[in-house]
């Protein structure tokens, strides 16, 4: 039998993952991941600790199994998309790693779309704007760190770097850099027009080149296979942007029929098309891993892990006790409360610079029906999403779950109520993993296509069926909402003024 390990670099965990041929997990391993928050809007990762978190989790997960290392077939990465991760002319670090979910470029951002650049190059990059864009980065740190703009050697995402400390090769993996507003969707390469109009144009020579999720972007070598355990020549594959994985694990298609929820620190709707399409709003295209296919996708920071920050104020020694805060929420009539939480902790989806909430509270309110609050405010969001990705996919009945919230039956229900959607749960927890080990089966030759693949790993699903008599509770209170996002952007935009 052959083996495969998946990592999985989240915005919380790293974990790895071993998995036979068949799909099936042999041992995880997971280790925290820091993050550095030295100013506001600035979210950093120091890239030596990223990499020790890294050999961390590999030799946790190789002490948990008797799997000789030399049976290890080829390893992949699951990370992040987005965020900027720099080398100098060295091939040495060079600063921490800024991730996504930073937002110091905002004020660029905001410039940019105030000159029409954003429609400008839509139909060019198929991106839209954020402040974590790597070119959003880029322009900052010309503006405002020119020493360290000027030493730049090599641009990387989260994936690409931990793949270059593995295998010392330097690389930009496709379903991650297409989605970078530095890569023209119509060529498939790099486009130096697009570096002018950010201003950027400078960095052209440090960006890497770029290989497909399967492609073998390197081998362990001597030094590594000491640091980790792992086999000196194992090979390393291309890896995924997080969210091709989790539609990999998830089972959706170019049918075009189900979509997929990620519900962490972002909030994700996702679906595969073969075609790029005009509408009234631009999606979000990046290159999917089967050639000629794309994920379509709406996304911000407003998911689960606004749940996640109260575990010091609602949790006990800062854990969120997930079975009795479901418990709380049974005891609740859906929707019934006059409490309402905007989850912007992390970014907003209706606005730049808008800012988290709660609004409703009286004396009588529970713990109960806080958490109920935080809840449906991040179903609120994920809506948005929805509706907009709706429009796109019409025929799209079924809701494909993963994440954390996936595991409450209570949360799931709402969710099922709320959009009238079938809600399919993947038997997989681990699917940042698990598409990445899938990866490296394709790359090694375990299997000939990612079809055949996903053939072979069967992958069971728990369906939750909607209430047609809560919709309309839930519906009333989403408008609600909506009112309140509008007032809390005029707010913002007052104090602002």
């Amino acid at each position: 039998m052959n083996y495969y390990i998946g990592i999985d670099s989240g915005g919380t965990f790293m974990k790895a993952a071993l998995f036979d041929a068949k799909g099936a997990q042999l041992g995880l391993a997971r280790v925290s991941a820091s993050v550095i928050n030295d100013q506001q809007g600035w979210v950093e990762r120091d890239l030596d600790t990223l990499w020790q978190n890294a050999v961390d989790v590999i030799k946790r997960l190789l002490s948990t199994t008797d799997v000789n290392p030399s049976s290890i077939k080829g390893l992949s990465i699951s990370a992040q998309g987005k965020g900027v991760y720099l080398l100098d002319k060295q091939g040495e670090n060079l600063g921490y790693g800024i991730m996504s979910s930073d937002s110091r470029s905002l004020p660029i951002v905001k410039q940019w779309l105030q000159q029409g650049i954003a429609e400008t190059i839509y139909p060019i990059t198929l991106q839209t704007f954020w402040a974590g864009h790597p070119v959003s980065i880029l322009r900052w740190l010309k503006d405002n760190d020119t020493e360290r703009y000027n030493r730049i050697g090599a641009v990387l995402m989260s994936h690409d770097y931990l793949r270059y400390r593995l295998t010392g090769e330097i690389a930009a993996e496709l379903t991650n850099i297409s989605e970078s507003n530095l890569f023209n969707s119509i060529t498939g390469e790099y486009d130096k027009a697009l570096l002018k109009t950010f201003g950027i144009e400078e960095i052209w020579d440090a960006l890497p080149p770029i290989i497909k999720p399967q492609q073998q972007a390197g081998k362990i070598t001597a030094a590594i296979a000491l640091q980790t355990g792992l086999a000196e020549g194992t090979p390393v594959f291309g890896g995924l942007f997080d969210v091709v994985s989790t539609a990999i694990c998830a089972g959706i298609n170019s049918s075009e029929d189900t979509l997929n929820y990620v519900m962490g620190t972002w909030a994700v709707t996702s679906g595969i098309s073969k075609q790029v399409t005009k509408e009234n709003h631009n999606f979000v295209y990046g290159h999917y891993v089967i050639d000629d296919e794309y994920i379509i996708h709406e996304a911000s920071p407003t998911s689960a892990g606004n749940y996640e920050w109260f575990a010091d104020y609602l949790g006990e020694n800062g854990q969120l006790d997930h079975a009795q805060n479901q418990a709380l929420v049974a005891a609740l009539e859906p929707a019934s409360s006059s409490v309402y939480f905007v989850p912007f902790l992390y970014g907003s989806n209706q606005g730049l610079g808008l800012k988290s909430g709660f609004y409703g509270l009286q004396s009588h309110h529970t713990k109960g029906h806080l958490i109920q609050a935080i809840w449906e405010g991040i179903l609120f969001c994920h809506n948005l999403h929805l509706e907009r990705m709706r429009q796109r996919f019409p025929k799209a009945k079924v809701l494909k779950v993963t994440g954390g919230p996936a595991m409450s039956s209570i949360w799931m229900q709402m969710l099922a109520d709320f959009t009238g959607m079938t809600v399919e749960i993947p038997a997989v927890s681990e699917t940042g993993s698990l598409g990445a080990a899938m990866i490296a089966m394709v790359g090694s030759g375990e299997f000939k296509s990612l079809h055949e693949c996903t053939n072979n790993i069967t992958n069971s699903v728990s369906r939750i069926e909607p209430d047609p008599d809560n919709y309309p509770i839930y519906k009333k209170k989403y408008n609600n909402y909506q009112k309140l996002v509008q007032l809390f952007k005029q707010f913002e935009d007052e104090i602002d003024a």
